[in-house]
């Protein structure tokens, strides 16, 4: 379906929005209620921002101006820092670009893009990192995109098993076919080319799934509740094991790995930098700490 006017919302947009929020804030309760188990009183911070133009905040996207969005941001003692960030964006590409966009071009750079990004790191290098990000985006096309990945410094097996299977079932539900296709995209993507080293034990990855909107909206939701459905449950498996001081220091060293692809490879990254988006809400996925050897 196209778009004849990015900055305007229309049903469809204010569903997938409206969908991305309550999402955040379901995901935010159960990682406050996780802190709270550990004996934490820790919560997110949320700061909301506007989408910059010609250096001077723009102002809500339904308002006529570029859009923005609210960081959340939560310390504690079980996620050292973990980020949740909820943006509803649009104006132009810049030519160059748009030229690396999908259904974008010089003649129509216009776009709209709403969605969920989220990074955890974790305090207990028991306890494996995550990212998962959803989103739909509108060019000259209307499609929907994202995945989730899990990333232990320590691997357990019944860890990788359980975030996999419980993403193969939201995939089997929609597409038998989606799973082996974006469980092998995201080991394709989540890679770091010099290290020759994946960044973590996979999960899945999709984009430009342009299919009928109902269709491709459901899937995107049935990956956002697969997410709350086994994140939460790894991480209280995991959050009472007592760590060393060398696997600590394997946490660390991990992390690097985390950075390096962040910064270098990730296309979240560069379109957040590219469409001038909130700095500190692209880059909440660094971590607090980090080594390299």
């Amino acid at each position: 379906m196209t778009s004849t006017a990015p900055n305007s919302l229309d049903d469809q947009q204010l569903a997938a929005r409206a969908w991305f929020e309550s999402l955040r804030d379901r995901i935010c309760a159960a990682f406050e209620a996780i802190e709270r188990e550990a004996g934490s009183d820790a919560a997110f911070d949320y700061l909301s921002w506007w989408r910059e133009s010609d250096g001077q905040p723009s102002g809500p996207i339904e308002q006529g101006g570029g859009g923005g969005g609210v960081r959340g941001v939560m310390k504690g003692k079980v996620f050292e820092k973990v980020g949740v960030n909820v943006s509803t964006v649009g104006g132009a590409f810049s030519p160059e670009f748009a030229r690396t966009i999908h259904g974008a071009g010089e003649e129509q750079p216009g776009f709209f893009a709403t969605g969920i990004s989220l990074v955890a790191h974790m305090a207990n290098p028991h306890v494996p990192a995550v990212h998962m990000n959803t989103r739909m985006l509108v060019t000259t096309k209307r499609w929907f995109g994202g995945g989730a990945d899990l990333n232990p410094p320590i691997v357990y097996e019944e860890d990788t098993a359980d975030f996999h299977d419980t993403l193969r079932r939201a995939c089997d539900a929609h597409d038998e076919s989606y799973y082996p296709r974006f469980s092998k995209w995201a080991d394709d993507y989540f890679y770091i080319p010099h290290r020759q080293v994946h960044r973590g034990v996979g999960g899945i990855f999709y984009d430009h799934l342009e299919g009928p909107f109902e269709e491709s909206f459901a899937f995107t939701q049935a990956v956002g509740e697969a997410f709350l459905e086994a994140f939460p449950r790894i991480v209280r498996r995991r959050m009472g094991l007592p760590w060393t001081a060398e696997q600590e220091a394997q946490l660390l060293e991990w992390r690097g790995r985390y950075v390096e692809f962040n910064l270098v490879h990730d296309r979240g990254t560069l379109f957040g930098l590219k469409t001038g988006g909130n700095i500190d809400a692209i880059l909440m996925s660094l971590p607090p700490r980090v080594t390299w050897s």
